[in-house]
């Protein structure tokens, strides 16, 4: 029998790749650190981004880190270890690319394809489809009302992948978003759906994984209702539809110094890393799988 992926690692368990980031990947990586082993044992140790703070990733030292809930804070906590040779963390979970390229400190390795959509309660009036075009204008406010509902945009906090992708998407920044917005959300909750005017970008790979009643990952879609984008569905048989207009690579973000170290390299580069190899855990989990640019190390960056 599988064990089931916990949220944290067992209280006094250090495994040895510490991790921390992403709410939209956090689920599979943690189902990823029960399967990948060595023969020192379980290789990922993977922290939830929310949840008691601070976190200890170390049986020595290591026990001040504020937990870092989202793609950015987690990319922040990496980007802190390193200048600091602190030793606590070895990779950060990542929703999006990076944003600075201007360095390639970083190296932001692709494991899995997932989807964003809108989600809107399931009794909403609000139309089941929109274009990109539509949701832009909402998520500038000057698209303020449909079917005869005043639109209540709602985004995931600061620091969130999810955030930065759905903006990017949109061809939008922090600074080009409405005033209507309301950006202090929990990505990935549908119960930060309170009202029927609201509407929030969610990650379909994470609204599969929170339906299928796995081990340790919570249903948090409340009434949510994912839903089309021009005129696409979000999933087809009850998996991500990888037709989908709005798809993106998730990852795993290492030192790029350090892509020469054995271990995090069997784990995370190549197709035939041991993270790579895990499709069905990767599957399981919502997410779709990304073939031959599964583990690539191109993609770098700082933030």
């Amino acid at each position: 029998m599988a064990i089931p992926a916990a949220a944290n690692p067992p209280a006094g368990e250090y495994r040895q790749l510490a991790g921390v980031g992403s709410d939209t990947t956090q689920d599979v990586v943690n189902g990823l650190g029960d399967v990948v082993t060595n023969a020192s044992g379980k290789i990922i140790a993977s922290y939830d981004a929310t949840g008691t703070s601070p976190i200890k990733t170390r049986a020595v030292g290591c026990d001040t880190l504020a937990r870092p809930d989202g793609s950015g804070a987690g990319i922040a906590a990496l980007n802190n270890a390193v200048d600091n040779s602190t030793g606590c963390l070895d990779f950060a979970r990542s929703s999006s690319g990076p944003s600075d390229t201007s360095t390639t400190d970083l190296t932001f390795i692709p494991f899995a394809k997932d989807g964003v959509t809108y989600a809107t309660r399931s009794f909403s009036a609000l139309p089941t489809n929109l274009t990109k075009t539509q949701l832009t204008d909402i998520y500038k406010c000057t698209l303020t009302s449909l079917n005869g509902v005043t639109i209540q945009p709602l985004l995931p906090q600061t620091g969130s992948g999810t955030r930065k992708f759905w903006l990017n998407t949109l061809g939008l920044t922090d600074a080009t978003i409405g005033s209507c917005v309301n950006g202090t959300i929990q990505e990935n909750n549908g119960l930060a759906l309170t009202n029927n005017s609201q509407i929030m970008p969610y990650s379909i790979a994470q609204y599969i994984a929170q339906g299928k009643s796995l081990p340790n990952v919570p249903n948090r879609r409340g009434s949510s209702v994912l839903r089309n984008v021009n005129g696409v569905a979000p999933t087809t048989g009850g998996v991500l539809n990888t037709s989908f207009p709005i798809v993106r690579d998730v990852y795993n973000v290492v030192p790029t110094a350090k892509l020469t170290d054995a271990l995090i390299s069997s784990t995370f580069v190549g197709t035939t890393s041991k993270v790579c190899a895990q499709t069905t855990v990767i599957q399981n989990y919502g997410f779709g799988s990304l073939g031959a640019s599964c583990g690539s190390t191109t993609v770098k960056g700082e933030k």
